[in-house]
């Protein structure tokens, strides 16, 4: 027997950041969009904890107990008096390293086929809860759709979605370390006063109403100008798309992947086209957005 679970990947259409808080996290008011990019987490009796990993960049996953996967299958094991006997299979289309939550979606994968496997009978309350202690993008890669995440972004509200959002998202070599990129900040804004953070009723209205032009005049990341100077190039990207007619264009979450709104699926793919020929990134892929959470399949 085996349970697969479809989740998807996350763009930060806004992502506030306050000042970084005595326990080293920063508050976040962190708007998130699930899209159309899927891993799948496959899981499978076993003798004992194991591994495997396929697809693009499958070898920059770690396959030890520092995968998110893993620590998600020992959490819920530990929870109920379960051994944690199972081979996880993950099966990567969501870029690695790239500021989309792969990871974040590999953990709450494999906890929602842990828990079907095993039939814990555990509450969506519970899960959520072994999502947040797991990172703080986990619980939204549970819930998909759109949500607002307060805190350190694991505290969710759902955000209405009243239409399809069209996205190009560019592929960069390499990964860029999300801690690197807030330490990034801090070092940008140190000596100055870092306003709390607080979602964008503009980028809300947008939202509500499916219009993508109005969203792409609200769209904004606090970790853009942080990933930028670690990766200068990627202003390089960002202007190319911008050129080829996307809307709007942004760093994704803590980068280096890079996010295009457009109009259509047709501008989707002449930005997407584009992109690829401009020699600024390794690939570039096109999703919709809001997609739906982690899935049985």
């Amino acid at each position: 027997m085996s349970v697969t679970v479809r989740v998807p990947a996350k763009v930060n259409v806004q992502l506030a950041v306050g000042a970084a808080r005595p326990d080293g996290f920063h508050d976040l008011a962190n708007v998130f969009l699930a899209v159309g990019l899927y891993d799948e987490v496959t899981v499978t009796p076993a003798d004992g904890l194991r591994i495997t990993c396929s697809g693009p960049d499958a070898a920059q996953v770690p396959l030890d107990a520092s995968n998110l996967a893993a620590r998600a299958a020992l959490a819920l094991a530990a929870r109920y008096g379960i051994a944690p006997d199972v081979h996880l299979h993950i099966d990567k289309d969501i870029p690695v390293a790239g500021g989309m939550a792969g990871g974040s979606a590999d953990g709450a994968g494999a906890l929602l086929a842990c828990d079907a496997l095993w039939s814990t009978g555990a509450s969506r309350e519970e899960l959520l809860g072994i999502c947040a202690e797991l990172g703080s993008d986990v619980p939204f890669s549970l819930v998909g759709g759109a949500a607002l995440g307060t805190g350190r972004g694991e505290r969710l509200t759902p955000v209405e979605v009243g239409g399809t959002f069209h996205w190009v998202f560019a592929v960069a070599d390499g990964g860029l370390s999300t801690p690197a990129v807030y330490g990034e900040f801090d070092r940008l804004t140190a000596g100055t006063r870092v306003p709390g953070p607080v979602a964008s009723e503009r980028l809300l209205d947008a939202l509500r109403t499916g219009d993508a032009q109005a969203l792409a005049g609200a769209l904004s990341n606090d970790l853009q100008a942080p990933a930028l100077s670690l990766r200068p190039s990627l202003a390089d990207t960002l202007a190319a798309g911008t050129g080829a007619g996307a809307l709007a264009a942004l760093v994704s979450g803590s980068g280096p992947t890079t996010a295009f709104l457009t109009e259509d699926e047709a501008s989707a793919r002449k930005v997407a086209d584009a992109l690829t020929a401009s020699g600024t990134c390794r690939t570039a892929r096109t999703a919709v957005s809001p997609a739906p959470g982690a899935t049985l399949r």
